[in-house]
């Protein structure tokens, strides 16, 4: 389990508590909720739990939701209570930027939380706070707790005083049942299109991008804020639109279109490999002026690598959704309902199998013949 200390403009999740404009992560000390968008239900229930907050929440929703921007307001929040002015400020400054002492963020190194990293998180609950009475421990994708779950279970349970836990999850799945039930319960929905809009116009966003890039987001704020600086989104979706014309149940043409859609895809993820490497320049510069101890590199090194394959996962739902969206509108109109009903199934089927980090070429390939032959 890695603790994050600065993670800033995390872009394919949840991201910071702050806003992004131009690359550069701002935050408002004065309102640490500023940087949650579209929860404005989570966000009031959330401020009234600071003055007398209990031993855990547990905030649920989608990828993108705004979780983590949401836990971090609250843990600014409860780290600057009973503080004034700018040391109050201070308190909230640095809890917004993942930095406070105070704040412990963790997340998994491999595909699931193993035993060891969450005796690891148990270890770090149990030490007192460093600057104040409180301490927030924050416990990212905790719907891959697997089999580890009850290793936490005690220390969820009666946490050193001060201690508060947030544990952010996409789903509750039956090893995380017992660590729900000891939680206070917050779900979160994807953030509606018009509220992404508005925070990516304020950002600095022309109108016109800032729809495109929310309504090709799917409720995904960080996404849409790494589209939103695609220059080729428009010409990769009609891409993704032309292919029902293009199949013809050949498999030449099958492999052309996947791979140049694999190509557009790859293209687009220069965005993302920017920001990464702006991120590891200022891993850098912190390493030179503090020293390589608790940097977290290697953290670092893995989170970029899992931003690539969701950054890919994301933009292969996106070309099937438009596909699954040309098959709907023709079910609609057809005389043959039975191969288009099943050209849906198919694609169904393989944004399901994604899951499973299948071998994407021969899959769209397959995927892409079925649908000739469906034609």
């Amino acid at each position: 389990m890695s603790v994050v200390d600065e993670h800033a403009g995390e872009a394919d999740r949840d991201g910071p508590a702050g806003s992004v404009a131009a690359g550069v992560v701002t935050y408002d000390a004065d309102d640490p909720w500023a940087g949650v968008v579209g929860q404005e239900r989570a966000v009031a229930q959330l401020r009234a739990a600071v003055e007398a907050p209990v031993h855990a929440y547990l905030l649920v929703g989608p990828r993108g939701s705004g979780k983590r921007a949401l836990a971090v307001a609250f843990a600014a929040a409860l780290l600057s209570a009973g503080w004034s002015g700018d040391d109050a400020r201070r308190h909230r400054r640095l809890a917004l930027a993942e930095t406070h002492p105070d704040l412990v963020l963790t997340e998994r190194t491999g595909p699931w939380i193993t035993a060891e990293q969450a005796r690891d998180i148990v270890d770090r609950a149990s030490r007192s706070p460093i600057e104040g009475t409180r301490k927030v421990l924050i416990l990212d994708e905790f719907h891959l707790v697997v089999r580890n779950a009850p290793i936490l279970l005690k220390a969820l349970e009666e946490p050193a005083p001060g201690t508060v836990f947030v544990v952010l999850a996409e789903e509750v799945p039956p090893e995380l049942v017992t660590i729900a039930s000891r939680c206070v319960r917050i779900d979160l929905g994807s953030v509606p299109v018009e509220a992404i809009i508005g925070r990516l116009v304020s950002e600095g966003i022309d109108p016109p991008d800032a729809r495109q890039a929310a309504e090709a987001a799917a409720g995904d704020l960080g996404r849409a804020r790494l589209l939103a600086t695609d220059p080729r989104l428009v010409l990769r979706r009609d891409h993704w639109a032309s292919v029902p014309v293009q199949l013809d149940a050949t498999g030449a043409t099958a492999a052309r279109l996947v791979d140049e859609l694999f190509t557009m895809i790859d293209d687009a993820a220069e965005p993302l490999r920017v920001r990464q490497a702006a991120e590891e320049v200022a891993l850098e510069e912190r390493v030179t002026q503090l020293g390589e101890r608790g940097a977290g590199r290697k953290a670092l090194t893995e989170r970029h690598k899992r931003e690539q394959r969701r950054h890919r996962t994301d933009e292969l739902r996106f070309g099937l959704a438009i596909l699954a969206r040309h098959y709907r509108d023709e079910l609609v109109v057809s005389s043959r309902p039975v191969p288009v009903s099943a050209a849906l199934a198919a694609i169904a089927a393989t944004a399901e199998g994604l899951v499973r980090n299948p071998n994407e070429l021969l899959q769209f390939q397959a995927l892409f013949v079925r649908l000739g032959d469906q034609a």
